[in-house]
C-alpha cells in the first residue's frame, strides 16, 4: 500500500514540475533565464524532487517537449494522411515539415530552450535525430532526389528554433508567411514529379 501512494505522489509531483515549468517558460523573456530553483519553487516540490526525477534543466526540459509532442510523433508513426507512413512521400514531406514548425511556433521559448540545452551538438539530439530520420526515409522514397540525409538536414534547418524565433521575434514575420516560405522551400527542393 505505501509504495502505491509513493508513485502517485510522485505521478503528481512531475505533473506540477512540469505544469511549473511549460508556465515559466513560456513567461520568460529569454529560455535562460529560468532555473531549476525557479521550476521547483513554483512547482512547490524541493530542488532534490526535480534532480531526483530529472537528472538537470536539459533532461527537465527534454521532459516537457516529449510531453507535448506525444500526440505528434503518434500521428507521424502511425496517423492517417498528410503525416502519416502510408502518405505518398512528395505529400508527407512537406506536412512534417509543416508539423516540425507548428510545433516549434506553438513552442517557441520551449523549443528554443532545447536546441540551446546541455552540451554536444544539437544535431544528436534525441528529437532531431528522430525527425532527421523520418524524414529521410520519406525522402528515400522519391525516385532520383539525391542524398535523403543531406535534404532531411537542410530542410529541417528551416525549422531551427533560433531562426524561428528570430524571424517571428525578432523580424515581425508572422507564423502563416513562415509556414509559407517553409512549403516553398520543400516544393523547391522536391521538384515536380
Amino acid at each position: 500500500m505505501g509504495a502505491r501512494k509513493e508513485r502517485a505522489d510522485a505521478a503528481r509531483n512531475r505533473e506540477a514540475v512540469l505544469a511549473a515549468a511549460d508556465d515559466l517558460f513560456a513567461r520568460s523573456e529569454s529560455p535562460r533565464s529560468v532555473s531549476m530553483e525557479d521550476v521547483a519553487a513554483a512547482a512547490g516540490v524541493g530542488k532534490g524532487t526535480l534532480f531526483r526525477r530529472f537528472g538537470d534543466r536539459t533532461g527537465l526540459i527534454r521532459a516537457l517537449v516529449e510531453a507535448r509532442i506525444e500526440p505528434l510523433r503518434a500521428a507521424v508513426e502511425s496517423g492517417p494522411a498528410p503525416l502519416g507512413p502510408a502518405t505518398p512521400p512528395r505529400e508527407r514531406v512537406p506536412a512534417l515539415l509543416d508539423a516540425v514548425l507548428g510545433f516549434k511556433l506553438a513552442n517557441r521559448h520551449l523549443s528554443l530552450a532545447l536546441e540551446e540545452a546541455g552540451s554536444g551538438s544539437p544535431y544528436e539530439a534525441g528529437h532531431y535525430l528522430w525527425w532527421h530520420a523520418t524524414l529521410r526515409q520519406t525522402l528515400e522514397r522519391i525516385p532520383g532526389l539525391g542524398d535523403s540525409g543531406f535534404t532531411a538536414h537542410a530542410l529541417l534547418a528551416a525549422t531551427r528554433a533560433d531562426l524561428v524565433e528570430h524571424l517571428v521575434g525578432e523580424e515581425g514575420m508572422t507564423g502563416e508567411q513562415l509556414r509559407a516560405h517553409v512549403a516553398a522551400l520543400a516544393a523547391k527542393v522536391l521538384g515536380s514529379p
